[in-house]
């Protein structure tokens, strides 16, 4: 029984992280990139370790929503020009291969959105639309805007899914659709 109490504590702590970080969140920024996702003619998702697995998530639910979505590196990944979206995850906004693909994106027009703790990062410095999102970044020597429990990136990487789902969610309002139209885009040969 005290195993499921301590439990119960650290779900707590974590949600209490999570309504901190996802109300500071510039509604602004959050309303800019819906709209650069609308207006794209294709998005593509990026980012390194766990925060590539929040944007693979984000772009599996725009191709549901029948939007032109792909993940950066995979074999049917097309090419990215002018009018498209490229969104890239990155906590320190300066993982070195992503920086080299928002510097590729600059120069192919695409428009890029960094989704950062670290809006000055090098990755922030080349997008044209930065989202803060709080959080405290993997490497302790890093100067994060949040303490928490979770360990390395994890408030971070929990925030984005969040914030992604929360997009999911303004999108369908400003295009319609729910979540049995979306379900007739889902995977069926699994």
């Amino acid at each position: 029984m005290s195993t499921l109490t301590g439990i119960s504590g650290h779900f707590e702590r974590i949600i209490q992280e999570l309504q901190g970080t996802l109300s500071a969140i510039p509604a602004d920024q959050v309303e800019q990139l819906t709209e650069q996702i609308l207006n794209a003619r294709k998005i593509f998702t990026a980012g390194a370790g766990r925060s590539g697995l929040m944007a693979k998530a984000l772009a599996m639910r725009l191709m549901q929503l029948g939007l032109d979505a792909y993940v950066v590196g995979e074999t049917v990944t097309p090419r990215a020009g002018k009018g498209d979206l490229l969104i890239i995850a990155s906590g320190s906004g300066e993982t070195q291969g992503l920086h080299i693909m928002a510097q590729k994106a600059g120069k192919e027009n695409v428009q890029l959105a960094a989704v950062t703790i670290f809006p000055d990062s090098s990755i922030g410095k080349l997008a044209d639309l930065v989202v803060q999102v709080p959080g405290s970044p993997k490497d302790p020597a890093d100067q994060g805007s949040y303490e928490t429990v979770q360990p390395m990136g994890s408030l971070f990487e929990q925030t984005v899914l969040l914030l992604f789902d929360g997009i999911m969610l303004r999108l369908m309002e400003k295009r319609g659709g729910d979540s049995a139209a979306m379900f007739t885009n889902h995977a069926n040969l699994e």
